[in-house]
């Protein structure tokens, strides 16, 4: 392949260079922010050698080239243009094209976004912490090591120090986000997790101490493996310290406002932001809690079937948020299992329609995309081959609606969030061989069902030019 003919293509099929205003890539797809979005012709960028899919969705217009393939694209592009070029490595330019995607959405797609930046720089740690809870479950389960062994001491470490800092991380990463000094933020959550105050995730039971600050009764306790308060807390953060850098001059800017962001936003987060925070993030998780245990079934069928809908909205990147939440509160994610079954049908739908285009290039990109599905990526398959043709589409929601309702009747969980499909295995495998072979079994009823939905629905090959 002729990787600059193709990004020269790209650029002119977009409009040209000068209808660019920033441009990213993640694992498949390249992502442009671009002035007029009516310049691009997408049915001749379909066309192009390498493209996968075309799309506009989160205030960007989204070709999809496939892992390994579009950082080469983006590099050529990136070079013809001349924005983006620095990119890659998370300094400025990523921020500008951040806020360039970000003017260009709707509200509620605003704060989806800007939930998914600050949580999914953080799934490293959670998938590592859920497979280490795994293996230390195993090893206790079957006995490999002595219980007082320094295996299974070190091991409980290592696995609960993820959570434990949480809110460090999420400070760290939310200030980022919010435009105010990463350091502030995670001191911020060092302030929350202090060892002066109780840690309920190894302490339970303790009942905290009380003070009177203010005339106001608080209770020394911790927020270690919680969510929402660190959020709210460094959201305020941001503003105080925003606020300050416009009014004290440049001579005494790093002595008087990092002093004064921490000390009253650590009063407002011990006396106010943080017991809110606490009263949300309950509430919220509580109510998922009761929803799938009084509706079950149902609530896995409706979960399931309308997931990939609103992953065309980019809303679903807020739920990382939820499911930290509910692994902080609970210690499992019971949403994940059937998030994964609407994205293995998603995958069942592609190898539907791969033997049953007639089209050769549609088939090129139906089979690596449907496998890729399988391993928890599912943009190629689902904006470049199922919602192509659209019945496709609706045969993958019913069969992720079908294998959604299995894993909550069969009470699939997981201990992390980040992985679907295979790779997910790892992280159900701490709670029993049923719950593997559960998951396992709803896998096959989303993929199954999927390709049965989409075979009876049929294909309309002429439904891709529209």
């Amino acid at each position: 392949m002729d990787l600059n003919k193709v990004a020269s293509e790209l650029v002119e099929l977009l409009g040209g260079k000068d209808n660019v205003v920033s441009v990213t890539h993640c694992a498949t797809r390249l992502r442009v922010v671009l002035h007029d979005d009516s310049k691009p012709n997408k049915l001749a960028i379909e066309d192009l050698e390498g493209v996968k899919g075309v799309f506009s969705a989160s205030g960007q217009f989204q070709v999809i080239f496939g892992t390994g393939l579009v950082n080469k694209v983006y590099a050529e592009f990136a070079h013809i243009t001349g924005v983006g070029a620095k990119d890659t490595d998370g300094g400025e330019k990523q921020v500008d094209h951040s806020n360039a995607a970000k003017k260009k959405m709707n509200p509620l797609a605003r704060i989806a976004r800007t939930l998914s930046n600050i949580f999914v720089p953080i799934i490293p740690a959670i998938v590592a912490s859920g497979l280490l809870m795994g293996l230390l479950g195993m090893m206790r389960a079957f006995e490999w090591v002595e219980p007082d062994s320094p295996w299974i001491l070190f091991l409980d470490m290592f696995s609960s120090a993820a959570f434990i800092i949480l809110p460090i991380l999420i400070g760290f990463s939310a200030a980022k986000e919010f435009g105010a000094n990463p350091f502030l933020g995670a001191v911020l959550g060092g302030i929350m997790t202090h060892p002066a105050l109780l840690n309920p995730w190894t302490l339970a039971d303790g009942v905290p101490e009380s003070v009177v600050v203010f005339g106001m009764n608080v209770e020394l306790l911790g927020y270690q493996g919680t969510v929402i308060p660190i959020l709210l807390v460094v959201y305020i953060m941001s503003k105080i310290e925003k606020g300050l850098r416009k009014v004290v001059p440049n001579a005494i800017d790093l002595l008087v406002v990092p002093f004064v962001t921490v000390i009253l936003t650590g009063f407002i987060a011990m006396l106010f932001i943080g017991p809110l925070g606490t009263w949300i993030g309950n509430g919220l998780t509580w109510s998922l809690d009761f929803i799938y245990n009084t509706a079950g079934v149902f609530a896995g069928l409706i979960f399931g079937g309308l997931y990939s809908t609103i992953v065309i909205t980019g809303v679903h990147h807020s739920f990382h948020a939820i499911e930290a939440a509910l692994i902080a509160d609970f210690g499992v994610n019971f949403l994940l299992p059937i998030w994964a079954m609407a994205n293995v049908a998603q995958g069942g739908a592609g190898l539907a329609v791969f033997f049953l285009t007639n089209n050769k290039k549609v088939k090129e990109i139906a089979l690596p995309a449907s496998f890729s599905a399988f391993l928890g990526i599912t943009e190629p398959v689902i904006f470049g081959v199922n919602l192509r043709f659209m019945r496709p589409f609706i045969g993958a929601a019913i069969g992720g609606a079908l294998g959604g309702g299995y894993v909550v009747f069969t009470n699939v969980i997981v201990n992390a969030y980040g992985l679907t499909g295979i790779p997910m295995i790892a992280i159900a495998a701490p709670f029993g061989t049923a719950n593997i072979i559960n998951y396992l079994v709803g896998m096959l009823i989303a993929l199954g069902g999927a390709f049965v939905a989409t075979w009876i629905l049929g294909l309309k090959e002429d439904a891709t030019k529209k």
